[in-house]
């Protein structure tokens, strides 16, 4: 079946799925098997999307080796597809509006998953990065998506747990995509490795589409392109989404210069590990999918900027930790990075949700346009630097990504407390 029709037949079902008069209040709430369900369908979509996405982020060193690349050329075959993707998400957005959430999802992830067929057959270093460019514009729509779909069909209650768990199956998806080629690749090459990802991605796809709800609070709305620029002006001229965005292109600055070039690293001197060992530390990816987990408990405690304020001293201490030439304080730094980025993610992206009252899909499509230029900035420029002066140069990009979203997170805590003295002098008039 094409996407095309598969999109078309499953708006229709989303459609006809939606009562005509609501329940009241009967979104997804945790006990629920249609919140399980939710949960373990947009778990699935995750792994599928970023299986694909970051396939060939583990294969850097590889492709490097076999195709004579620096690794700021290597580099351009992850930076690619979130360049992709990044500009596939309003136009995804859009579409989600017209045909339903879950079409649109899955259309998306089909559309990924059959390009990914063809990755192994790339003659060329151009080639592979034209593939991958669309590849990442057709995965655009499952995050473009996902998270307005939470917003909508998940009690207010939950949506915090439930982001967090959606960005924990983004963290298998990347840690087994890259571990699963990885491996692979040490063994057979590099052609194999994608054509190992693009199986995996495809059974992840089946089980998104068996399990997924149907819709039950989407009201279907044309296209209109008009409409569209005066929603994404309103997201843009609000402070607080502004600030928001600035934080996910921040923090997936630094994973994408420390994940493009810790393959690298761990093979050149000091540490000299055989390839299949390096592919072997993505799996510090399940810190993420716990801090994923628990940055809706940890924004409860402490507020959404004393989340991110733990969220950006973890990673600016990984960063410290990892300049050292000690195998366990790299791999120990590795470790704080990850969980300070997936924490800070997480908390960001959950605010956009509770933030945007109208416009969903376009306001997180507008953060996560921000997020993935930051992958594909930070991911090439650290890679350029490391190449230029070592892990030093990469680990100086995050840093500086790391100081400017502290900027940005104080600024927001100055704003609040000017806000509240205000309203206490108002109060006491």
């Amino acid at each position: 079946m094409q996407p095309s029709s598969t999109g078309a037949s499953l708006a229709t079902s989303d459609a006809l799925a939606q009562p005509a008069v609501l329940r009241k209040d009967d979104r997804h709430r945790p006990g629920q098997r249609s919140f399980r369900r939710a949960n373990l369908a947009l778990f699935a979509a995750g792994i599928a999307t970023f299986v694909l996405l970051y396939s060939t982020q583990g294969l850097l060193p590889v492709l490097s080796g076999d195709l004579g690349l620096t690794p700021g050329q290597a580099s351009w075959t992850a930076s690619a597809a979130t360049l992709g993707l990044a500009l596939g998400l309003l136009p995804a957005s859009a579409l989600s509006d017209r045909y339903g959430r879950t079409a649109v999802m899955t259309a998306s992830t089909l559309a990924a998953a059959a390009l990914a067929l063809a990755l192994p057959f790339a003659p060329d270093l151009t080639t592979l990065v034209v593939l991958r460019a669309l590849q990442g514009a057709a995965l655009a729509g499952l995050p473009a998506t996902a998270m307005a779909y939470l917003a909508e069909e998940v009690h207010p209650s939950a949506l915090a747990s439930a982001m967090g768990l959606y960005v924990a199956g983004n963290s298998i998806g990347g840690m087994g995509g890259r571990l699963l080629s990885g491996w692979v690749a040490a063994g057979f090459g590099w052609r194999w490795g994608l054509a190992a990802s693009a199986a995996l991605a495809l059974l992840a796809v089946l089980a998104f589409r068996l399990l997924i709800p149907a819709a039950r609070h989407f009201t279907p709305a044309p296209v209109d392109a008009r409409a569209l620029a005066r929603t994404v002006g309103r997201h843009l001229r609000n402070p607080l989404l502004l600030r928001l965005y600035a934080l996910g292109l921040l923090f997936m600055a630094v994973f994408g210069a420390v994940y493009n070039t810790i393959g690298y690293r761990l093979i050149a001197a000091p540490f000299h590990l055989p390839e299949s060992v390096a592919a072997s530390i993505f799996v510090v990816y399940l810190v993420g999918t716990a801090t994923s987990a628990a940055a809706g408990r940890l924004a409860g405690r402490l507020g959404r900027r004393g989340a991110l304020y733990v969220a950006i001293g973890t990673t600016t201490v990984g960063l410290l930790l990892s300049l050292a030439d000690s195998l366990l304080a790299a791999l120990l730094g590795l470790v704080l990075i990850t969980a300070g980025f997936f924490a800070g993610h997480a908390t960001a992206s959950s605010a956009v949700g509770r933030t945007a009252t109208e416009g969903r899909a376009q306001a997180s499509a507008l953060y996560l346009i921000a997020y993935y230029l930051g992958n594909s900035l930070g991911g090439t420029i650290g890679a350029d630097a490391y190449h230029a002066t070592g892990w030093p140069g990469a680990a100086t990009i995050g840093l500086t990504a790391m100081a400017l979203a502290a900027g940005v997170t104080l600024y927001a805590t100055h704003r609040a407390h000017a806000g509240a003295r205000r309203g206490a002098l108002r109060a006491a008039r």
